[in-house]
């Protein structure tokens, strides 16, 4: 392996990656439709409300739906190519230096950073839930886990055998952290909004 480069051909992690990315930007994609068509003039309901409580438009229409000036969903559609274009890379067989893993995971980093605080404000100021939403908090957290494991499994953090068979170990944990995620945010949306019969109309 060369000096310079990681451990880069985790299949797993890269398969992952592509799946995260396509369905993150197709939550994005239809986050953005709903949102042109509201600033287009469009007064019909959004096709993602289904009750007061899971619902589209309150976001999109609220402050903390344009942080930044302009629409989240524009940052999605942008942002969910990366972890898009960097699975297809190790997939067809591309290794990465430490500083481009790095870079990568601020990324991610910023991405859970940013629905973590997306989702305290859709559950304790917008009393909300948004559907579209929803499923970018559900790609966005086991990546975020995913990518930090894989930095320490494969030598990014440090090339102390000790740090990498943490990482290993913590390898099979992944999907079980993603899962308590959730678990927590549906309480605390449930403890706030009753949320979980409204859900359960909204999927069955």
């Amino acid at each position: 392996m060369h000096p310079r480069t990681i451990d880069s051909r985790p299949r797993v992690l890269a398969i992952w990656l592509v799946i995260a990315g396509v369905i993150g930007w197709i939550a994005a994609f239809a986050l953005t439709v709903e949102k042109l068509s509201k600033v287009a003039g469009s007064t019909a309901a959004a096709s993602c409300d289904f009750s007061i409580i899971v619902q589209c438009s309150a976001n999109l229409e609220s402050p903390q739906g344009s942080v930044f000036g302009f629409p989240n969903p524009i940052i999605g559609l942008g942002g969910w190519m990366a972890p898009i274009v960097v699975g297809m890379a190790i997939l067809a067989g591309a290794r990465f230096a430490r500083w481009f893993w790095w870079a990568f995971f601020a990324g991610v980093t910023f991405a859970f950073g940013f629905v973590v605080w997306l989702i305290s404000q859709s559950i304790y100021v917008l009393g909300t839930l948004c559907p579209w939403c929803m499923v970018t908090w559900l790609v966005t957290i086991p990546t975020f886990y995913a990518v930090a494991v894989h930095l320490l499994r494969s030598g990014v953090v440090s090339d102390a055998p000790r740090v990498r068979a943490v990482g290993t170990a913590l390898g099979a944990w992944v999907p079980l952290m993603a899962l308590v995620t959730y678990a927590i945010v549906l309480l605390l949306a449930q403890f706030r909004l009753d949320a979980i019969p409204q859900l359960i109309d909204v999927i069955f």
